[in-house]
């Protein structure tokens, strides 16, 4: 009897671990996390969901982005996801503590993961925040960074042209330094060691944000942390995929534009060859 129950707790546990991580994002930006857990976390089954529909979702009230939040969630966990990653800033800013009051799993949003590298990475005590206007009005990264070291002094700047830059792909060249320049161009002045990229479309444009801050500033991918911390939780909890057949990737939109391949590619890195769409 003792080796029947075993035998069956063992096939529970290999059906969690080789459940599905769900991440979902106001539209498409949430794939240069999905990037990061692909390179860091290649054996992991994943689903992907955009809201392409409701996008975007700085524009919404609190109430209504947990509510577009809570049904994102509600989705993903339909399809027996192990673990849900809140890839848009603006839900991690203003949803998770919600999520996390109504579903059980592990809920990991991309502020808490950026704000603690931030905090280990800088030598000055100034760190810089960019993100879209939202997320900066929402002083989400300020607070987190603060809650850590109360002593940290953060500057912040909103850089909204900064997601048409990557969408376009005109992420090097004159447009992108010019732009750069003009919205991080005073940073130099402060003392501050680290620069946040606090969207998920900013990792696109990082290598002329190193260029025109200079190799002296540490920049914190918060997409790449976001792995990590997956990572982290996946083995913490011992439901990590150790399964070694094919890993399995869904992409889910509430909306497909005719652009929506070629663009996605960039920020995946790779060509999606399959999205449905679906109405929540």
């Amino acid at each position: 009897m003792g080796s029947l129950t075993a035998k069956i707790n063992s096939m529970i546990d290999s059906i969690i671990n080789s459940s599905p991580i769900g991440i979902f994002d106001s539209g498409i930006g949430g794939l240069t996390v999905v990037r990061e857990i692909l390179k860091k976390l290649p054996r992991e089954n994943l689903i992907y969901l955009g809201d392409t529909a409701r996008v975007p979702y700085g524009t919404k009230s609190s109430k209504t982005v947990i509510t577009y939040s809570q049904s994102n969630a509600g989705f993903l966990i339909s399809k027996g996801i192990k673990l849900l990653v809140v890839a848009c800033n603006t839900a991690s800013a203003v949803a998770l503590p919600s999520l996390r009051w109504d579903f059980e799993i592990p809920i990991i949003g991309v502020i808490e993961p950026g704000a603690r590298k931030a905090v280990r990475a800088t030598k000055t005590g100034k760190v810089g925040v960019i993100g879209t206007p939202s997320t900066i009005k929402s002083n989400a990264y300020k607070k987190a960074m603060e809650s850590i070291a109360p002593e940290i002094k953060v500057y912040s700047k909103a850089c909204p042209l900064f997601v048409p830059l990557a969408e376009e792909g005109w992420t090097d060249g004159e447009i992108a330094e010019l732009t750069v320049k003009k919205y991080l161009g005073h940073f130099k002045e402060s003392a501050m060691d680290v620069l946040i990229l606090g969207c998920t479309h900013y990792p696109l444009l990082k290598p002329m944000i190193q260029k025109v801050m200079g190799e002296d500033i540490t920049l914190v991918d918060s997409a790449e942390e976001t792995a990590l911390e997956i990572k982290g939780v996946l083995e913490e909890n011992a439901i990590s995929n150790k399964n070694s057949s094919i890993p399995q990737r869904e992409f889910y939109l509430t909306d497909v534009s005719e652009t929506f391949i070629s663009i996605a590619g960039r920020f995946l890195g790779e060509e999606i060859q399959q999205v449905e769409q679906i109405d929540l």
